[in-house]
């Protein structure tokens, strides 16, 4: 029980942190023009890490404004919910 009490938050800490990089890394290829990540990619990504796609999101102001991507605020109200019953439960 106690390697998953360590395991579980670096794995969620490495996934959003991923999350990170990607955003960044399709804000740095708009900004040359260069092939896209595709934006199912990016939903999809937000959908397993959408700490580090909301901050990936906000910090290099991409893809704010697009109405699809206001779906990345409802993974994370899922995976607070989930993580907040999963405390409860443990």
């Amino acid at each position: 029980m106690a390697d998953y009490a360590v395991l579980i938050p670096l794995i969620f800490l490495i996934l959003n942190f991923v999350a990170f990089i990607v955003y960044a890394a399709d804000k740095w290829k708009a900004q040359r023009d260069a092939w896209r990540i595709p934006e199912s990619t990016l939903l999809t990504v937000a959908a397993i890490a959408p700490w580090g796609s909301l901050a990936g999101m906000y910090y290099f102001r991409h893809k704010t404004k697009k109405p699809k991507f206001k779906l990345v605020w409802v993974f994370a109200v899922i995976h607070a919910a989930v993580a907040a019953l999963l405390l409860v439960l443990i």
